[in-house]
């Protein structure tokens, strides 16, 4: 980009003449007048001090003054309309340069999807109970990949939001079953220990300015300590206070004692799987009979409160596309053709009608009726729709790009480093404990093994697969959405193939791998494009 008026040094003329490009004043007296004299002007006359004063924003050169709006290049202004074809010209030229996002996912979600279909000679696989039983079973992993993209965005990772999400299940599950004793059922030591890690917590929190972190820390030691009779409001309330709880104190270790995010998280990776062990016993189980709880991953809205989400969901995408068009426009920025805006706010709308219409159908094979749209599709919405709100619109969202983009260069502008990366793992935590709810109310039980084994590295290939970068600056919360689908098909599809574990781990090993390779090599497309 060109530098604006009064950046560019005084160059000097084949003739000796010194001529300034950018410095010179601007001659802001009507046309038809006398140019200014040649002579100097003594000082202190109006005359000096106002030519002392240099105007950026005045043409300097006759070429500026017969086109003023090469001068709106030259600072690099959206000013300009783009057609249609250049709308699309621009996304191809992005894609060539390496600005892959979603794309990949997407044509491989479709390609399983046609893949699956063609091979389950059964139709088990495209049936209505299946697509919404997929639903059900890819959101747990889903919500714990959303949240993980906020760390990923800053370049760290979190290998503690799986047993984060089981530690959080495991204190759900342990005051449903206690009926709210959890002194009684914890011991004495145990109880205390964990109240005084809370308020650890909240401390950590408040040093590195994550103020409402440490809000919720304090609310999770009053839960505990003054009690509540089994109320599974409440017991969700907790689990996701729980999860902030961890957040904060990872957080802190790495943002401001310096410790690698890789191995403070493996660290509490291992034992927070000690204190689940601790708290429900090896090999015991406790079981979630709360219709309540049990509603989250397995119930579903009404045939009307389907429809209602689908006029919010579908309404709210279309007013928010349009009035940010509007906006732009309004204010001679740069914006996408009104034809394409509208051709995509039909698009989803149309998908969203589609897919409304067929929910909302029975799709029980038995004699009960299994209808309307499974709870956890506007769980997931919500989550989605904050969590872009945050990263697009916020100034908190803004920094965390600048953080995952240059760490030195965001700290140097003024933005506070220590701060951003604590947050983004108090965030992931929170997320991990909606996670732990929504995936324990689909298995009914919280175990040993919640929150371990699989449930991380899926999560993690979830955004990755998506689209998140593992190298910060890059990436989206649908991201983790669309890598969220792209998993759960791959398992559902070949557990109805009746294909082993093996198999299972293999294929889903290679679409990571393949989608890492993808990553790394957009990656450097994009910097020899100089993106």
């Amino acid at each position: 980009m060109v530098a604006p008026t009064g950046w560019n040094r005084a160059k000097k003329t084949d003739s000796g003449e010194q001529t300034n490009r950018g410095d010179t004043v601007a001659d802001s007296r009507p046309a038809g007048t006398a140019p200014p004299s040649s002579e100097p002007t003594p000082p202190g006359t109006p005359a000096a001090d106002a030519s002392a004063v240099t105007d950026p924003s005045a043409p300097t050169t006759a070429a500026e003054r017969a086109n003023p709006a090469n001068r709106s290049a030259d600072f690099g202004i959206d000013t300009t309309a783009r057609t249609t074809g250049e709308a699309i010209r621009g996304y191809v030229t992005g894609l060539r340069s390496g600005e892959l996002g979603s794309l990949p996912a997407l044509l491989g979600l479709l390609a399983l999807f046609i893949l699956f279909t063609l091979l389950d000679s059964g139709g088990t696989f495209p049936s209505l109970l299946n697509l919404a039983n997929l639903l059900q079973q890819g959101a747990g992993p889903t919500i714990i990949a959303m949240g993980l993209v906020f760390v990923l965005l800053t370049g760290e990772i979190d290998l503690a939001a799986g047993t984060a999400s089981g530690l959080a299940a495991a204190l759900m599950a342990l005051h449903l079953v206690s009926g709210g004793n959890m002194l009684g059922t914890m011991g004495t030591l145990v109880f205390i220990l964990l109240v005084a890690a809370m308020l650890i917590a909240a401390v950590l929190a408040v040093l590195v300015k994550v103020y409402a972190g440490a809000a919720v820390s304090v609310v999770a030691a009053v839960l505990l300590v003054v009690g509540f009779p089994q109320n599974a409001w409440l017991e969700m309330l907790l689990a996701v206070c729980i999860g902030v709880v961890i957040g904060c104190l990872t957080g802190f270790l790495i943002a401001k004692i310096g410790m690698p995010s890789f191995v403070v998280t493996l660290a509490l990776f291992i034992t927070w799987q000690g204190v689940i062990l601790q708290l429900i016993g090896d090999g015991g189980t406790l079981g979630l009979r709360d219709p309540v709880i049990n509603a989250v991953a397995n119930g579903n809205l009404s045939t009307v409160g389907s429809w209602v989400l689908f006029v919010l969901g579908a309404g709210g995408y279309a007013g928010v596309l349009l009035n940010r068009q509007r906006s732009r426009l309004s204010k001679g920025l740069v914006a996408q053709p009104t034809g394409l805006v509208l051709i995509k706010v039909g698009a989803v709308v149309l998908l969203a009608a589609v897919a409304t219409f067929l929910l909302t159908r029975d799709r029980s094979p038995g004699t009960i009726v299994i209808s309307g749209i499974p709870y956890v599709v506007p769980i997931v919405l919500v989550l989605l729709v904050l969590g872009t709100y945050v990263l697009d619109r916020t100034r908190f969202g803004r920094h965390v790009y600048a953080v995952g983009g240059n760490r030195e260069a965001a700290r140097r502008a003024g933005i506070d480093v220590v701060r951003i990366r604590a947050a983004v793992f108090v965030i992931s935590s929170a997320f991990a404990a909606i996670g732990a709810i929504v995936y324990s109310s689909k298995v009914g039980s919280v175990s040993p093994a919640a929150g371990g084994g699989n449930t991380l590295l899926f999560a993690v290939g979830a955004a990755v697969i998506g689209g998140t970068s593992l190298f910060g600056g890059r990436g989206r919360v649908s991201n983790a959405v669309i890598g969220g689908a792209v998993l759960a098909t791959v398992q559902n599809g070949l557990g109805l193939l009746k294909q082993p574990a093996a198999v299972v781990f293999v294929i889903t090993g290679l679409v990571l791998l393949l989608a890492a390779s993808v990553d790394v090599l957009s990656r450097r497309k994009s910097a020899a494009a100089g993106r």
